[in-house]
């Protein structure tokens, strides 16, 4: 019998997809706190985490959430693991994108395939339209400034979000998170040229050329609480290539702040 198997990251997509599959097997690298039940796992063994896939029955796999980075410990590599390390350590000093090609191709040479998020559950992911409030004329310019700044990012697999008010970009997504940039911008609104013009816009886009079938951008009502605690006007988007979590939540919190949330084409 062919089973999938759910790889759970950090945040509230994994109980997500997990709730949408036919009783997945869970599992997570052992260093994070996912928050759906899940068997642990370590990159140091990923070949025997194969082998115990396939005697599962295991042929698909989804990977959700957020997940960092793992020490490495080389004294916990079996010997069928050792002969790929190479690949897996060249990945991660290549990027976060580079690294997780290099495990997809290391899943789907065991014979399993990889699914995507979208593919299960495509109403997380807005296709184009506003989903609430009206971005200005202003705040259009900036969402167009900040979709260019984030192509130029991604290409070189650095962040998938920035923020731009009054056509200046004020920050850029890195390895601390969206809430890092978001505290940054915060931090430094006061380098707004108006004090009363446009507030900003937060905009997320997927890397150029990025695997669709894991680490799409994810947004969801904490990220819109962080927004307006930022001062910005809303949030755009790329539409159908961003993960939406708690739709409903999300639009109540920003119509509260009178943010504007945009899948933009």
């Amino acid at each position: 019998m062919s089973r999938i198997a759910l790889i759970a990251g950090e945040g509230l997509l994994a109980p997500a997809v997990a709730a949408a599959l036919d009783q997945p097997l869970v599992y997570a690298l052992d260093h994070l706190k996912p928050q759906v039940e899940a068997r642990p796992f370590r990159l140091e063994r990923l070949v025997p985490f194969l082998d115990e896939l396939a005697d599962q029955g295991v042929t698909q796999v989804v990977f959700a959430g957020a997940i960092r980075r793992p020490r490495i410990e080389p004294d916990l590599f079996d010997p069928r693991t050792m002969t790929i390390v190479p690949r897996i350590l060249m990945g991660m000093q290549s990027g976060d994108d580079a690294a997780l090609r290099a495990v997809l191709d290391v899943f789907e040479e065991s014979g399993i395939a990889i699914r995507s998020v979208d593919e299960i559950l495509p109403d997380l992911v807005p296709q184009e339209g506003v989903l609430t409030g009206t971005p200005s004329p202003r705040d259009q310019k900036d969402a167009a400034r900040a979709a260019e700044i984030v192509a130029g990012l991604g290409a070189l697999d650095i962040g998938q979000g920035a923020v731009v008010a009054q056509g200046l970009c004020l920050a850029v997504e890195a390895l601390p998170g969206t809430q890092a940039m978001l505290d940054f911008a915060k931090a430094h609104a006061g380098l707004k040229p108006d004090p009363k013009g446009a507030g900003g816009v937060l905009y997320k886009a997927p890397k150029p050329g990025q695997d669709r079938r894991i680490d799409l951008p994810t947004i969801g009502p904490d990220t819109v609480s962080q927004a307006a605690e930022a001062g910005l006007a809303g949030i755009a988007w790329q539409a159908g290539s961003v993960i939406l979590l708690e739709r409903a939540e999300a639009i109540a919190r920003a119509e509260s702040a009178g943010l504007f949330l945009w899948a933009r084409g």
